[in-house]
């Protein structure tokens, strides 16, 4: 009978194998762990930037490169359409208000202004012989009016006289009736006259009324048309520098076309035409900020700004407070402080080339005895041209290294070396 004989588990093959397998994990753990301690790199102190955590008054800030312009331009426009007779300056001299800059000239206008002129003169004639005639009209009606008054007056006496005689009986009636009538008469014509006079009075003081009128009218039309004549004469409204004019003798202007620019002198403003968008909600104005021009700090603060956003950027103009620089020219480019915060109190590091690698995240800081460096973990906040703020993993006095951390990799640990 034949007996079933067990299978072994555990060959000769299978523990060599095993063994095998143990080794190698054994040797690769054992390279992992005298391998993983931290990665050391020697540099050389005069390679870096070593800086003091420190705490002071801070402000977030952001520079801009702003350009100077004018407070105020005028433009020049021209009022009346012509050809350019006589130019009589040349862009870039300084014009006192009522210069002349330019002369056109207008044929048609000019005409014009001829033939009003004429119109005027003939109302004048027309009024004059109009109120000649209205004093002899007058005259010759106050000289029948004095005939009547002597007449009625004469004829009053007698109507009395005889009315008192006729009462004695001492006249007869026929004698007295005719007295009586004759009063009567001129009284009553008298009566008429006094209309008369009253009528034409009235209708002479209307119908000079309607010639002044016109003439009036037709003064104020000369007075415009010389008004628009002198125009062809184009002058300084201001005082200022003449910075554009695109007027050549013989060249045609319409009306309304733009041929010149001046800048009113002494009144300056700064435009940042580059803000990033990021800082448009804490923008706005009364901000304030500095510049430094020929070595000297000026203030300055946010007078307007500009909410149309262009490919990530908007526009803010900034006044001179104060004392505004002198020698100051259009278009010249200054550098600008703005300031975002009111000053606190911070713990401060100064800026480096270590944020690039970082993100601010963390940094090299210096042992105690200055023979090493090693990461620790920070929080940065608010910043400004020279510093961060630091708001968690550094105190003020602490060393770190704030250069460029690019050639580092994943070093953990920096051996300074003198």
């Amino acid at each position: 009978m034949d007996i079933i004989l067990r299978k072994k588990r555990w060959t000769k093959r299978r523990i060599l194998t095993g063994a095998g397998i143990a080794a190698l994990v054994a040797l690769i753990g054992g390279s992992y762990y005298f391998t993983s301690g931290k990665t050391v790199l020697n540099v050389q102190t005069e390679r870096l930037s070593v800086a003091t955590v420190t705490k002071g008054s801070f402000r977030e800030t952001i520079v801009q490169n702003g350009i100077v312009q004018p407070m105020r331009s005028i433009y020049l426009d021209a009022t009346e359409g012509g050809k350019v007779e006589t130019r009589y300056v040349d862009e870039g001299v300084i014009l006192k208000k009522g210069d002349p800059i330019v002369r056109l000239s207008n044929k048609a206008l000019e005409l014009s202004l001829v033939t009003q002129q004429t119109n005027v003169y003939d109302l004048l004639t027309q009024i004059q012989i109009s109120r000649i005639a209205a004093e002899q009209n007058t005259s010759s009606k106050l000289n029948n009016l004095t005939d009547v008054e002597s007449a009625l007056s004469d004829a009053e006496r007698v109507y009395l006289l005889d009315k008192h005689l006729f009462e004695k009986k001492v006249i007869g009636s026929q004698e007295y009736k005719k007295a009586e009538h004759d009063y009567f008469y001129y009284l009553k014509k008298k009566k008429i006259n006094d209309q008369i006079m009253k009528q034409d009075s009235t209708s002479n003081i209307r119908q000079l009324q309607q010639i002044s009128q016109s003439y009036q009218g037709s003064q104020k039309a000369l007075d415009l048309l010389k008004e628009r004549v002198g125009d062809l004469i184009v002058r300084a409204p201001v005082e200022g520098l003449l910075t554009s004019l695109d007027a050549e003798v013989g060249q045609t202007k319409k009306e309304g076309d733009r041929f010149g620019q001046i800048d009113v002198m002494g009144s300056f403003k700064v435009s940042l035409n580059d803000v990033d968008d990021h800082y448009s909600p804490r923008i706005f104005t009364g901000l304030t900020g500095t510049c430094s021009f020929r070595d000297t700090i000026y203030d300055m603060k946010i007078t307007k700004v500009f909410t149309q956003i262009t490919n990530g950027h908007f526009q803010v103009d900034m006044q001179f407070v104060g004392r505004a620089p002198k020698g100051l020219r259009r278009g010249q480019s200054l550098q600008v402080v703005v300031a975002l915060s009111d000053e606190t109190t911070a713990i401060l590091v100064p800026r480096g080339g270590f944020y690039q690698q970082t993100g601010g995240n963390w940094i090299f800081k210096v042992s105690a005895d200055g023979k090493k460096a090693y990461k620790v973990n920070i929080q940065l906040g608010r910043y400004n041209p020279d510093y961060y703020e630091v708001l968690q993993g550094l105190s003020p006095g602490d060393k770190v290294i704030t250069s460029s951390y690019e050639n580092y990799g994943n070093i953990e640990e920096l051996a300074l070396q003198n």
